[in-house]
């Protein structure tokens, strides 16, 4: 009797496109890319840009963010099949602020092998031409865009020692770097990197404080990434010194959300922590 021969699964590659130079695609990215069954991508008509570009024909299949999910299982059935498959984004790595990291964990769930072909990204490319701090860095992606989460997460982040780098719409810098400015202190050194890579490719250098004025009332156009240097300074206060200081705030008469982000920024702590210990001093 005749055995069955066991079907071997294809490989799931996750290749790193460029952020706008067509240039940047790196040789192995290329070979990957005419090689593999199929590709799955953000957006079929951007990636058909590319790959016309390197005269690469092959099945493009949609992967957008909103339907990743959905459309996940069957590009892992094609590729559990047999079929090697190359995820890439609009711009730069997949599953960095971009599609690919459900389709990447259901892949591990299934068995299926995941393979990174690096190359181009905003964020390394950013920081390393920022002149801020690159031993250690903390990427937050997009932030939300207001509200109460948006201000949890700056009150999270503000008190790290480390280069903080994110994303950013231009139609919303003006409002972030306030939002920063007033969250972090206007006088953190900041960069704002737009259009890397790209003709007008433009890396503006100053205090938030500084670039919150540079951009007031600007149109600003293309991708834009913006990164605030981290916290320096003194060590974290202790809670007796946050009383001390919150005590004298408010026999000076300072409002007490306003002093405890004055605080916050100088203590190390969330302004939050600072607001509930002086809710509790007040009682």
């Amino acid at each position: 009797m005749q055995g069955c021969e066991e079907t071997v699964a294809g490989v799931l590659f996750l290749v790193a496109t460029p952020i706008g130079n067509l240039g940047d695609l790196t040789v192995r990215a290329k070979e990957v890319l005419g090689k593999v069954s199929f590709i799955a991508c953000e957006d079929t008509r951007r990636s058909r840009v590319l790959l016309d570009h390197y005269g690469i024909s092959k099945d493009l299949v949609s992967l957008p963010a909103f339907a990743e999910a959905e459309r996940a299982g069957r590009i892992l059935d094609r590729i559990a099949a047999g079929e090697d498959c190359a995820l890439i984004t609009d711009a730069g790595s997949p599953g960095i602020s971009d599609p690919g990291e459900h389709l990447v964990q259901q892949a591990l769930a299934r068995g299926i092998a995941v393979t990174p072909i690096p190359g181009p990204s905003a964020v390394i490319a950013a920081l390393s031409a920022s002149g801020l701090p690159t031993g250690r860095f903390h990427f937050l992606g997009f932030l939300p865009r207001k509200g109460p989460d948006r201000r949890a997460l700056l009150d999270e982040v503000a008190p790290l020692q480390a280069t903080l780098v994110f994303y950013e719409s231009p139609r919303r810098l003006q409002e972030t770097l306030d939002d920063l400015s007033e969250a972090l202190g206007g006088e953190r050194r900041a960069v704002v990197a737009r259009e890397l890579t790209k003709l007008h490719e433009e890396f503006v250098r100053g205090t938030l404080d500084e670039l919150r004025e540079r951009y007031r009332g600007a149109e600003v156009l293309g991708e834009v990434v913006v990164l605030v240097e981290g916290r320096t300074g003194a060590q974290r206060w202790s809670e007796a010194e946050v009383k001390d200081a919150l005590e004298a705030g408010l026999e000076r008469g300072e409002r007490l959300k306003s002093l405890a982000g004055d605080l916050a920024r100088r203590a190390g702590w969330t302004s939050q922590d600072v607001y509930r210990l002086g809710v509790s001093l007040k009682r």
